[in-house]
């Protein structure tokens, strides 16, 4: 499938009045890192939305995955009436959507009224973070790596069925299986030339180690853009795959077996290009900068876990020997430690193992930004590389659940001065809604431990 015409606002108008594009999907990221807007006729797009941007309900931003209202956030609640914000679109980010035809998407940066920043919104706090970082002379590269599990249940068959006794697309493992992945080549064939379509630089797709888990990769770019393609691809696979009658999910833990990660690459660039991580003369590979980079991340892992890991379900993924991390080390190629460094010279990035497939990668991202500034500003030294496995050192630990990462995260001081006070208050709620709302449930574990024995 070739690659369309990069999409302007001039492209935009001309396919516009040819009739080609006759739809714009307008889309914010809300704090769980779901694609949320509306679908806007394309005429009134150009015609007004383009000079006026629109607007949506402000508690896009302050309610729970299913979206009730929910009390406790100061920007948007029952007493304020519950008003709206101004969705303006960046149209850098305008892009194919060819799985829906005649349309194309735009992703927004969210204000007030009056022009200011919704500070709260994960595309401002990363694009905050950055700001920081331009201002020191340097830029964010990141790859992002998305796993899924793939069933040959709709999403309506998995829903009607309690996501019980689903079929796995794959029933063995198919790691870098050839045979494995060509059973279900042709969804992931559509979805790989329909991202390719839609912008997004395709390298590869390959079977994982969960029945039907895949992972399809795509080219790293400058952090906000990754972030961008991220929620772009995550929203468009999940499309595309009911389309063709099948249902795919991004949750970090389905099942005992392997979880969904989303490992994160990412590195430091001069604003002049100049390779600012990377020293060939040194063993590491690292230069200083590098080195305190690193360090920064192992500093403030803890207290950023929040950041990687944002729901209940995203702490099963830590278990020995699940190539989820459980310590927080880095080692050179170690996939037991939390943070990897991979490559050498203009390729030298680390990846950070913690997130899983739910993460919100502008939060993810900006942590990450914010722990490397810190690192370098204080000099920090790293320690030795881990060698062998990270599972059985006796180091520090990734969280081991939402409630340990939001009193780590509730209570530090940097994440205060680093963030400020409203975005810590803001995900300080959010992680208190669904703890609240998960120890209301009464879960099938229960009811078969306690039905008839208890």
């Amino acid at each position: 499938m070739a690659k369309s015409e990069p999409l302007t606002v001039e492209t935009l108008r001309h396919e516009v009045a040819d009739g080609r594009i006759d739809t714009v999907a307008v889309n914010i990221t809300d704090m769980q890192g779901r694609l949320q807007g509306k679908r806007i006729h394309a005429q009134y797009f150009v015609d007004e939305v383009l000079a006026h941007a629109t607007e949506g309900c402000n508690y896009l931003l302050a309610v729970d995955v299913d979206m009730n209202t929910v009390d406790g956030y100061a920007m948007s609640s029952w007493d304020s009436g519950y008003g709206d914000m101004v969705m303006r679109p960046d149209m850098s980010t305008l892009h194919r959507i060819p799985w829906h035809p005649g349309t194309v998407g735009v992703l927004c940066d969210v204000l007030w009224e009056d022009g200011s920043d919704v500070i709260a919104s994960p595309r401002q706090v990363l694009r905050k973070q950055l700001a920081r970082l331009d201002d020191a002379g340097m830029g964010a590269f990141v790859g992002t790596e998305l796993e899924f599990i793939l069933f040959q249940d709709t999403y309506e068959e998995a829903w009607l069925s309690g996501y019980r006794d689903l079929t796995p697309a794959n029933l063995y493992n198919v790691d870098y299986s050839m045979l494995g992945t060509g059973r279900v080549e042709p969804l992931l064939r559509r979805i790989r030339n329909e991202m390719f379509t839609a912008g997004l630089v395709v390298e590869s797709a390959k079977g994982e180690c969960n029945l039907g888990q895949h992972e399809i990769a795509f080219r790293y770019t400058d952090a906000l853009g990754t972030c961008d393609r991220h929620v772009t691809y995550k929203t468009g696979a999940k499309e595309i795959a009911a389309q063709e009658g099948y249902s795919l999910t991004f949750m970090a833990k389905f099942n005992e077996r392997e979880g969904n990660s989303c490992h994160i690459h990412l590195s430091f660039r001069g604003t002049d290009g100049s390779m600012v991580m990377a020293d060939d003369d040194d063993p590491s590979g690292m230069s200083a900068l590098g080195k305190s980079f690193v360090a920064g991340q192992l500093a403030h892992s803890a207290e950023l876990a929040l950041m990687f890991a944002p729901q209940i379900n995203s702490y099963k993924r830590f278990a020995p020997g699940s190539f989820a991390p459980t310590a927080v080390r880095w080692g050179r190629d170690n996939r037991t430690c939390a943070y990897r460094l991979v490559g050498h010279g203009a390729a030298l990035r680390l990846e950070n193992r913690i997130p899983g497939g739910d993460v919100n990668p502008y939060l993810a991202v900006a942590g990450m930004v914010a722990a490397g500034l810190d690192g370098i500003e204080r000099n920090l030294e790293l320690e030795p590389a881990f060698q062998g496995n990270a599972y059985t050192t006796d180091s520090e630990r990734v969280p081991p659940s939402m409630r340990d990462a939001l009193a780590l995260w509730e209570s530090s001081e940097w994440i205060r001065e680093t963030f400020g006070a409203e975005v810590q208050d803001h995900y300080t709620n959010m992680a208190r809604v669904e703890l609240d709302a998960f120890g209301k449930a009464v879960t099938d574990w229960e009811r078969y431990r306690s039905f008839e024995r208890l």
